[in-house]
């Protein structure tokens, strides 16, 4: 009897490993495929990742930002389903950062404002979160664990920023840094991928400097002495709904 429960076993391991390569084989035929290697060390709380945003300094019509944020976490190689208006597939695809255009009514002057997830101290979204899909990591990086998100769009109700996206229709390419489904939320995580991976700096902050309107600083709030300490020091800054007390990851001047 032992033989049998033997070679069923060898059997079903051989069938489980048959599986998992034509999964993996089906995965890289319909998707864009990266390296999946987590980091090495746990998180821990000896930062608190955050940017200041000059929109002082944000130019009228630049869209570098945005772009490199799509590059770098996928959003690019969303198609638009056939017989979608384009009208409405703008309104409902996934974006990280929009460009808000402000206007002051009395004086008339318009700001450019890059508008993502403000990575709160408190978030609301994973307050209300039922399954604990969103959450805040150590480093204050707030993410969404899409595997076990199950679409109820509470967070986005919560978020006071409209920060995140819902993904209506079916997926099929995708980064595994960056897996997206339909029926999931998502929004800007900080490019925590390369912070986990040893670099210091965000594709949305990294793109404008190239502009050379080095409109966003990225750093470690924890730092006194670093580039985003010094920076926040030295320009006279706000958060956005601060009436709210979130303690927000991402500062604004020039508002």
């Amino acid at each position: 009897m032992k033989q049998d429960h033997d070679t069923i076993d060898q059997g079903r391991r051989a069938l489980l490993g048959a599986a998992a390569v034509g999964a993996a084989a089906t995965v890289g035929f319909s998707s864009t495929i990266v390296s999946a290697e987590g980091r090495k060390t746990p998180v821990t709380a000896e930062h608190r990742w955050g940017m200041l945003i000059d929109t002082s300094k944000c130019a009228d019509g630049c869209t570098a930002c945005v772009d490199a944020c799509e590059l770098e976490n996928g959003l690019n190689l969303q198609e638009r389903p056939h017989g979608l208006s384009q009208q409405k597939w703008d309104d409902q695809r996934s974006t990280w950062i929009r460009k808000v255009r402000l206007q002051d009514n009395l004086s008339g002057q318009i700001t450019q404002l890059p508008l993502m997830c403000q990575h709160c101290e408190k978030p609301p979204c994973v307050d209300v979160c039922p399954t604990g899909a969103s959450f805040k990591r150590a480093d204050g990086i707030v993410m969404v664990d899409r595997h076990i998100c199950i679409g109820c769009r509470y967070c986005m109700m919560a978020c006071p920023y409209k920060a995140r996206s819902f993904i209506h229709e079916p997926v099929e390419h995708k980064f595994t840094r960056a897996p997206r489904g339909k029926g999931c939320v998502e929004s800007c995580n900080l490019c925590a991928h390369r912070l986990d991976h040893g670099e210091n700096n965000t594709a949305c902050a990294e793109a404008c400097a190239q502009t050379g309107h080095q409109a966003i600083t990225f750093g470690d709030l924890n730092h006194a002495n670093g580039k985003l300490r010094q920076a926040l020091k030295a320009t006279k800054n706000r958060q956005i709904r601060e009436d709210l007390k979130l303690n927000t990851g991402v500062r604004y001047a020039g508002l």
